[in-house]
């Protein structure tokens, strides 16, 4: 894998040949939308999901912008179980935008991707947080429509947002290891180059 490689998205043919990205993915997604539906049963703190996660991990093993739709495999599945809410369209607007800062990313590596995993898992949950939020306050009615109401009801989502804070913290850059792990174990599996052949400097064989 070679920096021409890492600077470029990878086409469908490409994530075709290299079927253990999209499989990764895949796993990772599986794995989002299950804990979002047993999560609360195993008493799992309010807001800790793994949808930033995978979604920041498919960013970067698809390399593809078509990426950004991650959250919404994710939400999508489970809200056809759990059922919707009022303020589903700021929930997946939400999502849309996490995605789309996330894709900014996909073609970083080193030191620098671990710094856009941190930046993606605090801007991340505060944006979903400020935003989702704001949805309750507007159309759920548990609020008054004041400064006050918008104002006592981000102070209720506190706890939901120090949850979401710390999980992604941990996980989004836990979700950049594995994608380095995917990229350097693919660098062992490719072939060698092969040795060029030696020969003089007049184009005649050696003796």
């Amino acid at each position: 894998m070679d920096d021409r490689d890492v600077l470029s998205d990878l086409s469908l043919r490409e994530l075709a040949r290299r079927w253990w990205r999209p499989a990764t993915v895949v796993l990772v997604l599986a794995a989002a939308v299950v804990w979002r539906l047993v999560a609360p049963d195993l008493g799992a703190p309010p807001n800790l999901e793994l949808a930033t996660g995978a979604t920041f991990l498919g960013v970067l093993l698809l390399r593809n912008r078509w990426a950004a739709v991650v959250p919404f495999a994710v939400v999508a599945v489970s809200d056809a179980v759990l059922g919707n809410t009022q303020i589903l369209w700021f929930t997946w607007s939400a999502w849309a935008v996490v995605g789309l800062g996330a894709i900014l990313a996909r073609r970083l590596r080193g030191p620098a991707r671990y710094v856009a995993a941190l930046g993606v898992g605090l801007g991340g949950s505060l944006w979903f947080f400020l935003w989702t939020n704001f949805g309750v306050w507007l159309m759920d009615g548990l609020y008054p429509q004041t400064a006050d109401g918008l104002l006592a009801s981000y102070v209720a989502g506190l706890p939901f947002l120090r949850t979401m804070l710390l999980g992604n913290l941990v996980l989004v850059p836990l979700a950049a290891v594995v994608a380095s792990l995917v990229e350097r174990a693919e660098r062992g599996l490719a072939p060698a180059p092969a040795a060029a052949l030696p020969s003089s400097s007049t184009g005649t064989p050696p003796l």
